[in-house]
């Protein structure tokens, strides 16, 4: 469906998320016991590449420019899989106390995943395992509210705070609220900025998309 939408030149693919999924944490949490240190380090650095093995087999060949995996809102084995598959990390978040308040603590489990996996991945025994050292590229903000061409003054504090913290960089470019717009995407299986509106509020937020994918290329030397 994506591809009838698409123009020009350019391949967009789009893996979409399932309901059989929602145990799935639960299943790879069952295969991390290990009776022995090399036991342990192949079920946890088996389950922990799930994804990055996946991709590498399937998905390598392929020519794809960059794959983009957008991952739940925890820190559970799942987006886990995801952070060890991927070369960076860029952090969505809204400017409000509960989101930004979560940052500091994402950002220390990051860092404690990485260094649990390179501890296993040093192990000796078994396969030899290369370490992992992903990118954090910061903090994009999304459902922004705009007053004047800027967030409003209930949001802009909160963008101050996250600014703030030492060693994690923010987007200037940032993602708009817009419900009308984002309600029915998931529905239809369509990215926003792929369906025609014919409106000022819409080529809004499609701009506010591009400054961010601009930015989000000029971050990672694309």
């Amino acid at each position: 469906m994506v591809k009838d939408y698409l123009r020009g030149r350019g391949r967009l693919d789009l893996i979409y998320s399932h309901l059989g999924l929602i145990n799935v944490d639960l299943d790879l949490a069952t295969k991390l016991a290990g009776a022995t240190i090399g036991q342990a380090k192949k079920n946890f650095i088996n389950v922990h590449r799930r994804l990055a093995d996946g991709i590498a087999r399937d998905l390598a060949s392929s020519g794809y420019d960059m794959v983009l995996i957008d991952c739940p809102p925890n820190f559970n084995i799942v987006t886990k899989t995801a952070l060890i598959a991927s070369d960076y990390l860029l952090v969505p978040a809204r400017p409000d106390y509960l989101s930004t308040l979560g940052i500091d603590y994402l950002m220390r489990s990051v860092d404690r995943l990485v260094k649990d996996y390179n501890d296993y991945a040093s192990v000796q025994e078994g396969a030899k395992t290369d370490v992992i050292a992903p990118m954090v590229l910061g903090i994009v903000f999304t459902m922004i509210q705009e007053y004047g061409q800027k967030p409003i003054s209930a949001q802009r504090p909160f963008i101050s705070e996250v600014k703030k913290i030492r060693g994690l960089g923010v987007f200037k470019a940032y993602i708009k609220r817009n419900d009308t717009l984002f309600a029915n995407a998931a529905q239809f299986g369509v990215p926003v900025v792929l369906r025609g509106y014919n409106s000022g509020s819409h080529q809004s937020v499609v701009d506010g998309l591009e400054a961010v994918c601009s930015e989000f290329k000029i971050a990672v030397g694309a």
